[in-house]
């Protein structure tokens, strides 16, 4: 395309499709459509993959999932209006997760704001509350500055969501492609400056943590998934294993440490964090994950010292000591003030034995539960077999994306994570509906890896219809779905509870008896399975995590097996 003068232009979508790929991006999730179909074809010509989805709620869980395993703000695309409110799903998930985002949106003809035009929607003020900075782009030259505005501020300090607005006639103006290029090389030095700064750590108290941790009678390591996020897991493991101090993952920070490690105090989680006297805690909030960090669940007297990139964070918090600042560089201060004057619990320590002692009664109990073949299958037969079959699969393991509510909280105790960031779950926020999605994102994200989703029948029908894009870009996801008939376990009601006029109804808790879900990815070419045996189950994991293609496999499950999530039974 040239001007009058025989000039070369490009349009805005061919300049937005630039500054994104000048910034990182490599990847987008979207739902196209009237007006940003266009920018997604652009983005795809310039070596940008976009991966299609079925509904924005998906798409935007797997773009926050995305910038939570690369570190890079995953992308989401949608078209104005309901396409816009569709992803603050993904966008609203990557701000509770602390996961960097960007959410792009089109938006209606500016000269029409308020006349009611096609799926017109105040955007900016719609993503508010759930971004950490919003844009609207007025002109085309303001493109390349908005773009790395958001991209860069999404990773920027406390990882998070940002949204950039484009009106449908903005995305149709062009500029020259000199002109455009300026533009492009002025934004990428303004913001590569920011990205520098990102480093930066405030005033660090390493020596007082350290002694802290040194004169502790029951000192307690407790790590997440701000933690993963930094990629701080070779620092944690020396930290831990010089030191000799058991540890606690949260659930997503499983794998930073493997669940088998001599220290791990998982199985002991109750003694651990109600004994404990100092507790570190890196990358992971006290929140309702972890009690709050309140009695009677822990100790009054503990003393935590809080490492996070948020200085806000620690000042809410108010912990004994906060260190501000990145959780790989705040652990490898904390290792060489150790290694200048070191010191270790050992394995004969009584705090140690008593952790160590109380892993392997309840390990015990837990296996002689596990060891048994229970048919029709409860929820502890199947996720042995599934658990045998990963650890068997050897390195690197398959990422295991878990959702649901008994399938969630029983997977979280029984299956093993040996590796860094190979567990993605509901979250801090809980979010049901990410399983899909989480699923695309990973395949994505790591392509040399199986992706494994295990989880409820309920979580399943959210995102249900994304197989066939699995299908459809041929992802090596293999996803299980246990299916006991509804939410917890179908229809529980007791005889006083079924009246009224609608009491011929299902109940609310229940879904189709026997749902054929396996079916479902065979309508687009993928396989299914259906298995209710310990031997159909073991032939269904074997060929599936070989074939490494699109796969479900129904695991019949006892309506009448499991219980409501034991976390939030008092919620209820």
């Amino acid at each position: 395309m040239a001007d009058k003068s025989g000039e070369a232009l490009i349009d805005s979508n061919v300049l937005i499709a630039k500054a994104l790929l000048r910034a990182g991006v490599d990847h987008m999730f979207g739902v196209v459509g009237i007006p940003v179909t266009s920018l997604a074809n652009s983005a795809v010509a310039l070596g940008i993959r976009f991966i299609a989805f079925h509904n924005e709620q998906s798409a935007g869980y797997a773009a926050s999932a995305y910038g939570y395993l690369t570190g890079r703000p995953g992308i989401l695309l949608t078209v104005s209006g309901p396409g816009c409110v569709h992803g603050l799903a993904g966008l609203s998930n990557a701000m509770v997760n602390n996961w960097p985002m960007v959410l792009i949106s089109g938006s209606c003809d500016q000269r029409d704001v308020g006349k009611g035009d096609f799926q017109e929607l105040d955007q900016i003020e719609a993503v508010k509350p759930f971004s950490k900075l919003s844009v609207r782009v007025t002109d085309i030259s303001q493109i390349p500055d908005s773009v790395f505005d958001v991209v860069y501020r999404a990773g920027l300090g406390r990882p998070g969501g940002c949204y950039l607005d484009l009106p449908s006639d903005v995305l149709h103006q062009s500029m020259s492609e000199v002109e455009a290029d300026r533009l492009l090389d002025s934004a990428f030095e303004k913001f590569r400056v920011l990205e520098l700064v990102n480093g930066s750590v405030g005033n660090l108290e390493i020596g007082n943590a350290v002694s802290l941790l040194r004169n502790a009678q029951k000192p307690l390591v407790v790590f997440g998934k701000g933690a993963a996020y930094s990629r701080a897991e070779n620092e944690l493991k020396k930290l831990v294993e010089s030191t000799g101090i058991p540890f606690l993952p949260t659930p997503m920070g499983k794998g930073l440490l493997a669940d088998n490690h001599y220290l791990a105090a998982t199985a002991a989680r109750s003694l651990a964090i109600g004994q404990c006297d100092v507790a570190l805690v890196v990358g992971a909030r006290l929140n309702w994950l972890l009690h709050f960090g309140e009695p009677p669940k822990w100790s009054k007297y503990v003393k935590f010292i809080l490492v996070d990139v948020s200085k806000e964070e620690i000042e809410l918090r108010k912990p004994h000591l906060g260190l501000v600042g990145d959780a790989k560089r705040v652990l490898g201060l904390l290792n060489k003030e150790i290694k200048d004057d070191p010191f270790c619990l050992g394995r004969s320590h009584p705090w140690v034995e008593a952790i160590s002692k109380k892993v392997k009664d309840n390990v015990s109990r837990m296996e002689a539960q596990l060891s048994k073949d229970v048919v029709p299958f409860n929820f502890l037969t199947p996720m042995r077999i599934i658990r045998d079959a990963i650890l068997g699969m050897g390195s690197p393991a398959p990422i295991l994306v878990s959702e649901g509510a008994n399938t969630m909280d029983v997977g979280r105790s029984v299956l093993i994570q040996t590796e860094p960031r190979t567990r993605l779950d509901a979250g801090t926020w809980g979010t049901m509906g990410v399983g899909l999605g989480y699923c695309i994102a990973a395949a994505t994200a790591s392509p040399g890896r199986l992706v494994l989703a295990v989880e409820g029948d309920s979580g399943f029908g959210f995102s249900a219809m994304e197989v066939e894009t699995v299908v459809r870009y041929q992802l090596p996801v293999v996803v299980i779905v246990f299916n006991n008939s509804g939410v917890y376990g179908g229809d529980r009601r007791s005889p006083e509870e079924i009246t009224g006029p609608y009491k011929d109804d299902p109940a609310p808790t229940s879904f189709v008896p026997g749902a054929a879900y396996h079916l479902l990815i065979e309508a687009f070419g993928g396989k299914g399975y259906l298995v209710g045996t310990p031997d159909e189950l073991k032939s269904a994991l074997r060929e599936s995590f070989s074939a490494r293609k699109p796969a479900v496999i129904n695991v019949t499950i006892d309506p009448y097996a499991g219980a409501e999530s034991g976390r939030l039974q008092h919620k209820n």
